[in-house]
């Protein structure tokens, strides 16, 4: 069957596009699989940590808030209470919306409980009490239930950083698996490349050298080229040709 060197090169450079092409689809595949991850990871875990963040801030300053009461202070120390308490709330909110962890939500029921607890006892009143400059009633009670709420919210954060540290090592191996396809490729081009230039070389040029030769070389008394061609291609035909016409050339002689 008659190859066109046409056909020949195209299909050397075919086989080159498609291994491009399959590793360009599984670097794709594997960077967009990287994308879902950092995704997870920023939905999951570094909302919650986020939010854990806030109630400790939230805790911090209603302690702040019930130190001013207990020195007198109502009207300061309630703000920052109101304040504090709407800030705690809202973050709580986004912990509960976003509970994705296993045992996660058993820790964000204790914070609840915790909480609702804790700030029962800091509405009641406590300037004009017997509340007021008690430091044992604050260390034995109220603080208590500050550092038992804080723990479980600690707790939160802790469950999420460590799940975001696994997720981060995990976006490690895909990312070293999204870039593998590429460095694939490019070692298989280059070899391609080497095997292609063998092929060229034994399919086109090293045949059109033993043509020339042959033209140069050929003898007016030699009927027929010699030039050992045995591939059925053009350049086979070109041989048939330049014979055909050293034949017509001779028989006009």
């Amino acid at each position: 069957m008659k190859r066109k060197l046409k056909s020949k090169l195209l299909a050397g450079f075919m086989l080159l596009v498609s291994l491009l092409i399959v590793a360009g689809s599984i670097s794709i595949f594997e960077f967009l699989n990287l994308g879902k991850t950092v995704s997870s990871l920023i939905d999951n875990n570094y909302k919650t940590i986020v939010a854990s963040r806030s109630m400790l801030e939230a805790l911090e300053r209603e302690d702040s808030g019930i130190l001013l009461l207990m020195l007198g202070q109502w009207e300061r120390g309630r703000g920052i209470l109101e304040e504090a308490d709407s800030l705690f709330l809202d973050a709580l909110e986004l912990a509960k919306k976003n509970v994705t962890e296993k045992n996660e939500q058993a820790v964000v029921d204790s914070i609840s409980d915790a909480y609702h607890f804790y700030r029962s006892k800091w509405q009641m009143p406590i300037v004009d009490t017997q509340k007021e400059g008690n430091i044992t009633w604050y260390e034995h009670n109220i603080h208590q239930d500050f550092l038992e709420t804080k723990g479980f919210v600690d707790d939160l954060m802790t469950l999420n950083q460590n799940n975001l540290y696994e997720e981060a090592s995990t976006l490690k191996d895909k990312a070293h698996r999204a870039i593998m396809p590429g460095i694939v490729a490019i070692i298989g081009a280059l070899l391609f490349s080497v095997l292609l230039n063998f092929y060229i070389n034994v399919q086109f040029v090293n045949p059109l050298k033993r043509l020339i030769k042959a033209i140069k070389t050929h003898h007016p008394d030699d009927r027929l080229l010699e030039t050992n061609i045995r591939s059925e291609d053009e350049i086979k035909e070109l041989e048939r040709e330049v014979n055909k016409m050293i034949i017509r050339y001779s028989r006009k002689d």
